[in-house]
C-alpha cells in the first residue's frame, strides 16, 4: 500500500475530472481526495497498490474532455484512518 499525492496540469478543471477520478478510484479500491486548485490545476492524494493507481490515471486519462499535459507526483506518508474516496 502506497500514498501519492498527485497535481494535474492541462485541460483538468470543468471537464468532470474530480468525478471521473472519485468513480475510478471507487472501481479500482483505492482511497484519497481530489480538489481543484485556483491555479487550474487539480491534486490528488490517492493510496492503494502502485497498480491500483495506475489504472485509476488510466481511466481517468480516458475521460471526455480531459486532456493531461503533465503530472507531478510524490509519496507521502499511508493515511490508516481514510476508507473512501472524496471530492472535494
Amino acid at each position: 500500500m502506497v500514498r501519492k499525492k498527485i497535481k494535474f496540469h492541462g485541460w483538468v478543471q470543468g471537464v468532470g475530472f474530480r468525478y471521473r477520478a472519485r468513480e475510478a478510484a471507487e472501481l479500482y479500491g483505492c482511497t484519497g481526495w481530489v480538489k481543484n486548485e485556483y491555479d487550474g490545476s487539480v491534486t490528488m492524494e490517492i493510496q492503494g497498490s502502485e497498480e491500483q493507481i495506475g489504472q485509476v490515471i488510466s481511466a481517468i486519462e480516458r475521460g471526455r474532455f480531459i486532456r493531461i499535459e503533465d503530472i507531478e507526483a510524490k509519496t507521502i506518508p499511508v493515511d490508516n484512518e481514510e476508507y473512501r474516496f472524496k471530492v472535494r
